[in-house]
């Protein structure tokens, strides 16, 4: 009996080694990139997950770097990964989309973003829905429709700040974004008096968690995080649905266009990704932007010599009209050369996206290494817009370093806003809402930093103590 339980315990222990083993050594048909897989199933996610507050390349990429090179293979959340923060792999990955590379994300983003997300979508979907959101902040609308309108929610939230004693600005931004953008996708208006319908309220809960470590449990990030997206979706389904019942009334929004299309014979355009459409350009319209607008406001802050610079600007665009209060035109807009320079070193240290995730459809030979087919791919922005042989002192606040830089899309070097195929649809519209907030608020308004404006990546971007400014009105 003492030899049959030595025998089972030697086997098992024989089977966990074995298994050790191959999930620190993958399979693989050529040799892959070096680096560490960390423990069976948990991988490095840990450390991947854990809190900084580093404006650097994030600590576990730029110990791996340091270790390993440019490219190298970790596991996280239970998924092999290579991860490239090489600018040649990175230039590669992005213009292979559709052919040896395929859009993805971890399981964890599927249950947050929903199982129809654009983010998961490919070839034709994709560029359907793709054409779908440009007809709402394409170019054409940024002209005649939203630059106005933004320059409106600008003004009228800036006279609201200045007559509080404080403002906590990622909070007051996001608002004021959400305010807009729900607005023009859904006609949605907060009403105090239905405090269950605060739509914006369940978009708090799901921001906290977004990436967090996904562990379901009540209590965690990541639990209020699904919950908050049960709720939001919710309010978007009883919206769609009373928006059915009631087909006559015109809202002139962009549940509207859906509707239309969801109607059309032999449409591709399913409720389903309707509803997750809506739910993810909600969440992408505001959040980013309002954390690009608060970091540059720090930056404005501590670097006086760009404020001042970036002031003369617009009052010089004030100066050079026949009626000072008359509104801001495209025109304007498109001489604001240096905003532009501070919106792309904003951006470029904000690094507010951590990482770009790819799948391999096959195996592929690169630099002497094999990405086997079906693995993870990320791409790794801070590791690129931070690189010292790129960007001199790359930590440093410098628009200048922008000045006579034509940046159409991507590049190699700067990827604020994605790349490929898959370039951000976005960010026209996220620069001027930027360059348009910061027109109204140096134009008009000056403030002094009260508390707050310390960051902490996880490996996101945050403000866990926010940034309390005071705002007042220029004596003009």
């Amino acid at each position: 009996m003492w030899s049959v339980s030595l025998c089972i315990g030697t086997l098992i222990i024989i089977c966990i080694t074995h298994w050790v083993y191959r999930w620190r050594n993958p399979r693989c048909s050529g040799k892959l990139p070096p680096g560490s897989m960390g423990f069976p199933l948990l991988g490095e996610s840990l450390q991947f997950f854990a809190p900084n507050t580093s404006s650097d390349v994030p600590p576990f990429i730029k110990e791996r770097m340091k270790r390993y090179g440019p490219v190298f293979r970790t596991s996280l959340v239970g998924r092999s990964v290579i991860v490239s923060t090489d600018p040649e792999i990175n230039h590669f990955i992005f213009q292979q989309e559709g052919r040896l590379f395929q859009s993805w994300y971890p399981d964890t983003f599927t249950e947050i973003f929903g199982q129809q997300n654009v983010g998961s979508l490919h070839g034709f979907m994709y560029k359907y829905l793709k054409n779908m959101v440009l007809n709402l902040f394409g170019p054409e609308s940024l002209k005649d429709k939203l630059l106005p309108q933004v320059a409106q929610a600008a003004r009228r939230s800036l006279s609201l700040w200045a007559n509080q004693e404080t403002v906590e600005l990622k909070e007051a931004t996001a608002n004021m974004i959400f305010d807009l953008t729900a607005k023009k996708l859904i006609s949605y208006t907060y009403d105090p008096a239905k405090s269950s319908e605060n739509l914006r309220e369940n978009f708090v809960a799901f921001i906290q968690g977004l990436i967090s470590f996904p562990l379901d449990i009540p209590g965690t990030a990541y639990h209020k995080c699904l919950q908050g997206r049960k709720k939001a979706m919710k309010m978007l389904k009883d919206m769609l649905q009373e928006r059915r019942t009631t087909p006559k009334r015109n809202h002139g929004d962009f549940f509207d266009y859906v509707l239309e299309e969801l109607k059309k014979e032999g449409t591709v355009l399913t409720e389903a990704i309707a509803l997750d459409l809506m739910f993810v350009l909600l969440f992408a319209s505001f959040e980013t932007t309002s954390l690009a607008i608060t970091l540059a406001i720090k930056f404005l802050t501590d670097h006086p010599a760009v404020l001042k610079e970036l002031t003369e600007e617009h009052e010089a665009i004030l100066r050079s009209r026949e009626n000072v209060d008359s509104e801001l035109t495209w025109k304007e807009y498109k001489s604001m050369t240096y905003t532009a320079q501070v919106i792309n070193e904003t951006v470029r240290l904000a690094n507010i996206v951590p990482g770009i995730f790819r799948k391999t459809l096959k195996d592929i030979q690169i630099k002497g290494y094999t990405i086997p087919a079906g693995w993870a791919v990320m791409v790794c922005p801070p590791a690129v817009h931070l690189n010292p042989a790129k960007y001199k002192d790359p930590l440093e606040f410098n628009p200048g370093r922008w000045e006579g830089v034509e940046l159409n899309g991507a590049s190699k070097h700067f990827m604020a806003f994605g790349g490929g195929m898959r370039f951000c649809v976005g960010t026209d519209f996220t620069k001027v809402q930027i360059a348009v907030f910061l027109h109204c608020l140096v134009t008009k308004y000056r403030w002094t930093a009260i508390k707050g404006g310390d960051i902490v990546r996880t490996p996101g971007l945050s403000f866990p103590n926010g940034f309390h400014i005071q705002v007042s009105k220029k004596d003009n």
